[in-house]
Formats: structure tokens, sequence, C-alpha cells
């Protein structure tokens, strides 16, 4: 589906237990859930004193570093971050990924409330703030902790439903809804998401979530009063600004529009851009945090930090 090259940046970074350049440093975590889960995440701490603090909460199977340059510039920024893999991909993967029983839904309860104790273990003196990249913004109302955070910047944060998409593109995404997902669960006890430039292997529970709410009414809303019943997304108030772009073929416009719905009482500020306007020609669901974006078109990284910025 997403077949986008920038997912490979991922594979061109090691961080090792503790680098550092003039501007902050970076080390590694460790951070349990409240299922005993183990999660992999990277700390970036500014040398100078931290005002605000972000979790960099990822797209669905992909790993925290992807996000390093991302992370690296708010760091040289002095914004304070944690990057993280959640349960079953990357370095929170603990043995056979056909036995891991993660979710979608037990990443939004417990794998991202965990990461935000740890963020405010980490720079108890901060505002904290999330940035949400596709599911990392879309699972943020079943955290019981969100109260904690002071604003939301969401990136191609959308429902994913598949009756919005375009055609040929919805072809591509039908198939690997409905026959490799499936297909790749039965017989390999996962989805190697991976063969076809989606990411991660994903354990089959999110594989087949995220197949059951791109197919339905899309990603939360699908499952909300059917396997989720308790969730906070009627309760989350704070503000958030949701950037997308034309030319991502999954957040398209109404899609994005679908997502923000979920969360009733949330005031947005809804930010939809034409890449070509920028100088780039070509951001789709992935490039954003790329490292070749950003120096096309250093403005977008900017946004980020202006809005932190503001909700200090």
């Amino acid at each position: 589906m997403l077949n986008d090259e920038a997912l490979n940046q991922s594979d061109d970074i090691i961080i090792s237990d503790v680098e550092s350049d003039s501007t902050f440093e970076t080390y590694l975590l460790t951070i349990m859930t409240e299922r005993n889960q183990a999660l992999a995440a990277t700390v970036y701490r500014p040398k100078v004193d931290v005002k605000a603090a972000v979790m960099m909460a990822p797209a669905t199977g992909i790993k925290r570093q992807f996000y390093h340059n991302f992370a690296s510039y708010l760091a040289e920024n002095g914004f304070g971050v944690i990057t993280f893999d959640n349960e079953g991909i990357g370095e929170s993967l603990a043995g056979s990924l056909a036995k891991c029983d993660a979710s979608l839904i037990s990443w939004g309860r417990h794998d991202m409330p965990a990461v935000l104790d740890a963020l405010q273990d980490e720079f108890p003196d901060a505002a904290f703030h999330l940035i949400g990249h596709s599911a990392g913004g879309q699972l943020i109302g079943l955290m019981p902790n969100y109260e904690a955070i002071s604003s939301v910047f969401n990136v191609a944060c959308s429902s994913g439903q598949i009756k919005n998409m375009d055609m040929p593109y919805k072809l591509k995404a039908m198939g690997f809804m409905d026959a490799f997902i499936p297909l790749s669960n039965l017989v390999l006890g996962y989805t190697p998401a991976d063969k076809i430039g989606m990411g991660q292997p994903l354990p089959r529970g999110v594989a087949r979530q995220w197949r059951e709410w791109c197919n339905g009414a899309g990603y939360i809303k699908t499952a909300l009063d059917k396997t989720i019943h308790n969730h906070f997304y009627n309760k989350i108030a704070m503000p958030a600004l949701w950037l997308g772009f034309s030319d991502d073929e999954i957040a398209n416009s109404e899609n994005i529009d679908d997502m923000i719905r979920v969360f009733p009482n949330m005031p947005v500020e809804k930010h939809y851009l034409n890449p070509k306007d920028l100088g780039v020609s070509h951001i789709g669901h992935m490039r954003y945090f790329s490292g070749k974006t950003h120096a096309k078109a250093p403005q977008l990284w900017q946004m980020a930090v202006d809005w932190l910025n503001e909700g200090e």
C-alpha cells in the first residue's frame, strides 16, 4: 500500500546506548507496560532547560528510528523527545512474532500511556505534547492518562476508510486488507507487511484490527461500543493541529475529517497542503518525517516547532 522509499530511512540509523552532539544527547530506555511488556525507546535530551517534551507516537508498524531526524530537530530546538517501538515492532518484539498478542487497542491502551508516563519521569518540569503519525494520533482516545497532554500535532492521521480512497489505490488497499492480511495470518501467524513496503511485520491482532477498521467506518469508530467500550474520545479537549497532504492516498481530506469527528470536543486546526506549493514533488503518507523533505521544505518541521512553542 505505502511503497514509500522514506520507510527505508530507519534501516540506516543505529542509535547506541548514549550519543551526544553540541546541543543534545540521546540514550536508550526500556519502558514497561501494564501488560508487563518491555518497549524499546530512545530519549532525546537537550543540553538546555526543557520547557516542553514530546511523545512521538508512530504509525502502524513503523520503527522509532524512522523518526530519528525529526526528533533530533526537535531536540536541537530545545524540546525533550521520546520515540518508541510499539509492542511486537522493532526492538519491542520479544520472542516469536506469531505468538505476540498485541493489538491496535493494546497499543493505545497500554503502550502509549506507559510512554507518556516515562516522558513525565524523564522531563518532570516540562509541558507534555504528543506528535502522532497516522495510528499514533488515532489511538490517543484510548489513553487513560491523556489529560497530561497539553496539545497534539497530528500528521497523516485519518480514519483510513478504504471506501473513501480513490482508484487505483483503493484496489491495492483492498488486496492488502482482504487477501494479504487474512492469508498471511492464517499461514504464518502474523502479517509480513515489510514484504510489500508497509513497514515492519505486524502481530496478527494488529493486522486483523487494521483490516476490520479500514473496511468499516474507519479507525476507532468501527470498534466503538463493539470491541472498545471504555475510551476517552468524547472527553479529549486539548488543542490540536492536524496536518495532511493532497497526495496522501490514505489520509485524504475526507478521511481526515472522519477522524476529527471522532474527537467531538477537540479544538482542531486543520492544514491540508499541496506538496508542490512547498517546492516538494511528493510527501504522501510518510515523507513529512523525511530528512530529504525537510531539506527542501524546512517550513514543515518548523510548523511543529512553532506549534509546540505556542503550547508551552
